[in-house]
């Protein structure tokens, strides 16, 4: 392997907010599977858009606004190009992962009866598990779960008895927020396609560490935040293959989406509008391009491969301290680990850790069956991205350690 070292000191200068005290303690942050920070580059084209192209797009013959849905379209162009989709009219902007999934199951509403089967893995975010039942519930259709082990791995076996030709569409994330294992996403988009089912995958937590190219993994339709991924929140992407999006009804009536409308009949307008009704998150948009050509400059394989040696340094120092209990033991799994130290309750640690500067997240991830799975109550989740340090390792470990004293 080509070892690829990261200027940490120098990306850190480009993330004003790491420069802050919390509780008079430099901040670590540590809660990126939650949101990542955002780099000045992309604070500075969000500034820009306001002060400079400030309008609405599509719709305007002055100079405004033509510009503004120029640099729009471009950012479609650049979010086309990092997941590989074939076209632009492919990715449609959406204001996160939730409502991409959201989209999709209101348009395969109209597609299932009664009887028909949808498959989600055990692993799922609740964004990737409630529309689902809510689906089943105006159709008639039936869920179906991938079980997982206690390793944090899914049972590929017991997902290939579930596959019949009952099953319409199958939903699972690329990466768990919960524990950061890596899912088989290529085996279960073959296996369903072999019966002509569709596959969703959830890219929210995959896209941050690794790049996906939608067309080799073949999959149907892929979904991701950008404030995952150095980007804003309020926006994300919904890449879907042409001869679903075609198949599937607008999600939502309004300007835009229409090509013309009458009292009578509405015709709806051609790929992307017919999914982005209203006036969309213009600025958003812009910076998720932004922040895309951000992370694109430092390099996917160098990020991957720096966060898997925090991984490894922070497993390796969290593990080391009596009673702390690791949940998501795979190596493939991306830079998360959740912990419980016996006989502590998560959030009171988590608390704890915030005195000291260590921003963490704590609770069950919005993936309660995870924890149920494992009966606890939930877990502290310390998630890691490149502009991290082992430094930052050593300050939650050692307040991990003080948490535990105080508490004990």
């Amino acid at each position: 392997m080509i070892q690829t070292v990261l200027d940490i000191l120098s990306i850190r200068k480009d993330f004003p907010i790491l420069n802050r005290k919390v509780n008079g303690y430099p901040l670590v942050y540590l809660d990126n599977a939650a949101t990542s920070q955002t780099p000045q580059k992309v604070i500075d084209t969000i500034v820009d858009y306001y002060s400079r192209y400030n309008a609405n797009i599509h719709r305007g013959v002055h100079t405004l606004s033509q510009e503004a849905t120029d640099i729009y379209e471009q950012a479609r162009q650049k979010i086309q190009k990092h997941f590989n989709a074939a076209k632009p009219q492919e990715i449609i902007f959406t204001s996160g992962t939730t409502h991409g999934i959201n989209l999709v199951a209101n348009g395969f509403a109209s597609f299932l009866k009664n009887g028909d089967e949808i498959i989600v893995s055990a692993l799922e975010h609740h964004s990737n598990i409630v529309p689902w039942q809510m689906l089943c519930e105006r159709t008639g259709a039936v869920l179906k779960v991938i079980p997982m082990g206690l390793d944090g791995k899914l049972i590929m076996e017991e997902y290939h008895k579930l596959l019949s030709q009952r099953t319409k569409l199958v939903f699972c994330n690329h990466v768990s927020n919960a524990l950061g294992t890596i899912n088989p996403i290529e085996e279960i988009i073959e296996a369903a396609h072999k019966l002509g089912a569709a596959v969703l995958v959830d890219g929210a937590q995959a896209a941050p560490h690794l790049k996906a190219d939608v067309q080799k993994l073949d999959v149907d339709f892929y979904v991701v935040s950008a404030h995952k991924m150095c980007g804003p929140t309020g926006v994300g992407m919904l890449y879907g293959k042409e001869e679903w999006l075609n198949k599937l009804p607008p999600y939502q009536g309004g300007g835009e989406m229409i090509a013309e409308v009458t009292f009578e009949k509405t015709t709806y307008a051609d790929l992307p509008h017919k999914f982005e009704a209203g006036t969309p998150n213009i600025c958003g948009g812009i910076a998720f391009g932004a922040a895309l050509d951000y992370m694109n400059a430092i390099g996917f394989d160098a990020i991957a491969q720096y966060e898997h040696e925090l991984l490894e340094y922070a497993t390796k120092e969290l593990l080391a301290i009596d009673g702390l209990k690791i949940y998501g033991e795979l190596k493939e799994k991306t830079a998360v680990i959740s912990f419980n130290i016996e006989g502590l309750h998560p959030y009171d640690i988590g608390s704890i850790l915030d005195k000291l500067g260590v921003a963490v997240r704590t609770g069950h991830h919005c993936a309660q069956p995870i924890m149920d799975f494992y009966k606890i109550p939930g877990t502290v989740r310390a998630s890691f991205s490149f502009y991290n340090t082992k430094e930052e390792v050593d300050i939650l470990v050692a307040s991990v350690k003080r948490a535990k004293s105080m508490l004990s």
